[in-house]
């Protein structure tokens, strides 16, 4: 985390996160490290589609479409976070935690991440074994070390 931290302060740069499955974990890890207030800005706990329209701009025509856990709504989720905060740097998650929820082509551990950073939106699936902690868990760490590879 410290490697984040150092990457924003040396750009200017303040974080924003955008969250469904994890419900603000990411936030949390984020703001776990002394002196966070330096870089990380705030974070959106969106789990509800509604929450993802009302606070990040996501359109409903678009999660109607393709689901909650789609790549087009994970961008528009990061995407969103910068331009409904403070920040220049975001990360978002949308995925199935379980232990229910999942489908043929959407299984329990599919996450979908996306970062914006530098004014470039990047997004990429993930499907994690395990239990809804173990889920969340992964995504937690997979969204951060992504990060970190794009600040540096």
């Amino acid at each position: 985390m410290t490697h984040i931290a150092g990457a924003l302060v040396a750009r200017g740069a303040m974080l924003a996160t955008a969250e469904s499955c994890t419900g603000g974990l990411i936030a949390g890890a984020c703001t776990d490290l002394a002196g966070s207030s330096r870089w990380f800005e705030r974070g959106f706990v969106t789990y509800s589609n509604a929450a993802k329209t009302d606070l990040l701009g996501v359109p409903a025509a678009l999660i109607e479409a393709l689901g909650a856990v789609s790549e087009p709504v994970a961008r528009a989720m990061a995407e969103g976070a910068v331009a409904r905060s403070l920040a220049q740097v975001s990360v978002a998650v949308t995925g199935v935690a379980g232990p229910g929820g999942g489908s043929a082509d959407k299984p329990v551990g599919t996450v979908w991440f996306s970062w914006s950073v530098a004014g470039q939106t990047h997004s990429e699936m993930v499907r994690f074994a395990g239990d809804r902690a173990a889920v969340r868990a992964a995504t937690v760490r997979h969204a951060l070390a992504r990060l970190a590879d794009l600040l540096h």
